[in-house]
């Protein structure tokens, strides 16, 4: 049987033969949302890790932690932290050049926001990607530009535009980043936002529900009453909606997520996330869900 989406695993397994394994890493950067560029205050959402909260800085020590759970030595090298092209090219070069030369390296995936994508940085990520692939991930979040600055992502769509076109032209494969449950967000705005991702040529998506998180501006704003959370038959039929306009061959690498444990406030039924994405296999099944409207030529 087809599977419903095709899932970086699937990827994964064609293109190399068998599971890669992330390793969620530090390079030492901030970013420009934080450090009085563009604000001081950060994304409405993101916690004090700047969305890295696993992220360590040694290579070494990233496979020691995933060591109970992969038994293979090939991994994705994953900038997660912050905004990790937000420093010279140099600093850059000299972060990621070791990292995609080690042997147990098949791919570097650099987490960033569109606005830190400069000629010398591409040029650079350009140079790495004819050694190994380099994935590019970027944090859009929504098309909805009210709700863009609520959450305080900093930079208008255009910027995303040109970023997607930069890549696109450099031959480099992006991920994109969006999120289900914004406040502000309709429906129709979180489907309309998956089918620009998709317009915009990213080889890839990443679909988050919001997660509520302590010490958090959104934190807040959720106590004081002034949004709710998704239901998890919410977010299913909002997924359904997704999957069913994505192009067939675009990479789904994230369909929920788990906060840390010790910081989540809500939505709290996404802390099982085996639980979630086995609920979720049976809901795409059961209302014969598949992603692209022509599945059956799929790969």
């Amino acid at each position: 049987m087809l599977p419903y989406y095709y899932s970086v695993s699937e990827y994964l397994k064609k293109t190399y033969g068998h599971k890669l394994y992330k390793l969620s890493l530090s390079g030492g950067m901030t970013c420009p949302n934080r450090d009085g560029l563009i604000d001081t205050k950060g994304c409405i959402f993101c916690s004090s890790q700047g969305s890295g909260d696993f992220a360590v800085t040694d290579i070494d020590k990233a496979k020691s932690v995933v060591a109970d759970k992969y038994s293979g030595n090939e991994y994705i090298a994953y900038f997660q932290s912050f905004t990790n092209t937000y420093a010279d090219a140099d600093y850059l070069k000299n972060l990621f050049t070791p990292v995609i030369m080690r042997d147990d390296i098949r791919i570097l995936s650099i987490a960033t926001r569109p606005d830190c994508l400069g000629t010398d940085i591409i040029e650079l990520l350009s140079e790495l990607n004819s050694i190994k692939p380099v994935w590019v991930e970027l944090g859009l979040q929504t098309i909805n530009e009210d709700t863009a600055r609520y959450i305080r992502r900093g930079y208008k769509l255009s910027v995303y535009d040109e970023a997607a076109h930069n890549l696109n032209q450099a031959g480099i494969q992006f991920i994109t980043h969006m999120i289900v449950g914004l406040p502000g967000d309709t429906t129709a705005d979180t489907v309309a936002t998956a089918r620009y991702i998709a317009d915009s040529k990213a080889s890839g998506i990443k679909i988050a529900l919001l997660h509520v998180l302590k010490d958090t501006d959104l934190y807040v704003d959720y106590c004081a009453g002034r949004f709710s959370t998704m239901t998890m038959e919410e977010y299913f039929q909002i997924i359904g909606q997704i999957l069913a306009i994505l192009p067939k061959d675009m990479v789904i690498h994230r369909l929920t997520g788990d906060g840390p444990k010790n910081t989540l406030v809500a939505p709290l039924w996404t802390a099982d996330k085996k639980r979630v994405l086995n609920a979720l296999s049976h809901y795409l099944k059961d209302n014969n869900i598949y992603q692209g409207k022509d599945y059956e030529h799929r790969l």
